[in-house]
């Protein structure tokens, strides 16, 4: 894909503890869109714990040139535990949708405002024989089908150059190829 000054802003929120997976997810869709000749930005927040702290990240992606890397009201929200849900579900822009693992995330939102999608991303993960942390990437699938951002050979390319555990590679597709398929 080329850039395309027609290609809409997607601002994007991926949030929950630190071992999930969060900021592998935002730095894998960065990848994606530099690949894809997009412009865009990536910013992570966490708190001092690595494993176990709360987590987010933010990422831009868009056609023209970002004004700031700050998401406030992402259209897309990708929330993988409680804390997360409690905090960032209120804020998704009219119209947006979030993205919920079902697996570990017992709440549910009710509005009008924008859809909630709750998938059982963990679960599909492990029943698929995958590590439970690739549940993150299951609903990663599932974004991209659902908001055309790239292809598929783009995210292959992208989890390979990602991605420094390469025994992680196959896996890695084939959770994107399970969220990718709901």
């Amino acid at each position: 894909m080329s850039n395309n000054s027609n290609f809409k802003l997607h601002e994007i929120l991926i949030a929950g503890f630190g071992g999930q997976g969060v900021l592998f997810a935002g730095k894998l869709l960065a990848n994606i869109a530099m690949i894809d000749e997009r412009e865009v930005t990536w910013m992570p927040s966490y708190g001092p714990a690595m494993r176990g702290g709360v987590c987010n990240c933010a990422v831009c992606i868009s056609g023209t040139l970002i004004g700031s890397p700050v998401v406030h009201h992402p259209d897309t929200l990708i929330c993988m535990n409680g804390p997360s849900f409690d905090k960032f579900v209120p804020n998704v822009r009219k119209g947006g949708t979030a993205y919920i693992d079902s697996s570990i995330i017992e709440s549910t939102y009710d509005t009008n405002d924008f859809n909630c999608q709750y998938i059982p991303a963990t679960t599909l993960a492990t029943d698929n024989g995958l590590k439970p942390g690739l549940g993150i990437i299951v609903i990663l699938g599932k974004v991209i089908k659902d908001t055309g951002i790239t292809d598929l050979e783009t995210v292959k390319k992208a989890i390979a150059e990602t991605t420094h555990k390469t025994d992680m590679i196959d896996a890695n597709v084939k959770a994107i190829e399970i969220g990718m398929s709901l």
